[in-house]
């Protein structure tokens, strides 16, 4: 018998085993039925049910994610890891398309110019275009840092930020500093954890409950 046909499953069988198990592990899921679905992805993608505690939910960050994202608003990511992998078929049904700020032309010489990088700077070329798009960042902690610039100046208010930036630099703070700001819808992850994976995970639960797709599977 080869290891495939030992441990080999079909997809489906994969991820409904995958959800019977965290809901085993994480019994005590808290929020809403559809932020659950949203939590419980999140620690799907990190294989870690130990992270639920540190997904922080904003309370109408379901709500203003599912109607901007059925409104056809765009999803702008900081880096393109999380452009390709958000759902294409939920997208196309939904007439979303997904930008990565990296790919606007004048980064690159905006950094330099600047002194910046090339996060930041591909966030303030966005500026006004990042209003009542759903942002996703989960990459750089400078990105978001930039974005909660541009929000607090008055020149964007995003519909949600889903912002999961990873690592030891000001990651923790950027995301402390999104959760303070009541005033902009949030999803993020506590501390030095998160990633491209998290975010992606949040955008397609999103994306699947504005399809009208309830539950973890389907």
């Amino acid at each position: 018998m080869t290891l495939v046909e030992r441990y080999g499953l079909p997809p489906e069988e994969i991820e409904r085993r995958s959800f019977e198990i965290i809901r085993g592990l994480v019994p005590d899921l808290s929020g809403t039925p559809e932020e659950q679905q949203v939590r419980v992805r999140m620690v799907h993608a990190a294989g870690d049910p130990t992270i639920a505690r540190d997904v922080h939910i904003h309370p109408r960050a379901v709500e203003a994610g599912v109607e901007a994202l059925r409104s056809g608003a765009p999803i702008v990511t900081d880096v393109r890891m999380i452009a390709v992998g958000v759902s294409p078929g939920h997208c196309e049904r939904l007439g979303v398309r997904v930008e990565c700020m990296l790919d606007h032309p004048d980064v690159a010489a905006r950094a330099r110019a600047e002194g910046t990088t090339r996060a930041i700077a591909a966030v303030r070329l966005w500026g006004p275009r990042l209003d009542g798009a759903v942002v996703a960042i989960g990459n750089a902690p400078t990105a978001l840092l930039a974005l909660l610039d541009l929000v607090d100046a008055g020149v964007c208010r995003p519909a949600l930020v889903v912002g999961t930036p990873v690592g030891f630099v000001n990651a923790a703070e950027s995301k402390e500093e999104l959760r303070r700001r009541d005033a902009v819808p949030s999803i993020t992850v506590a501390g030095w954890r998160g990633g491209s994976t998290l975010a992606v995970a949040a955008l397609n639960a999103l994306l699947r409950l504005a399809t009208g797709i309830h539950g973890y599977l389907g």
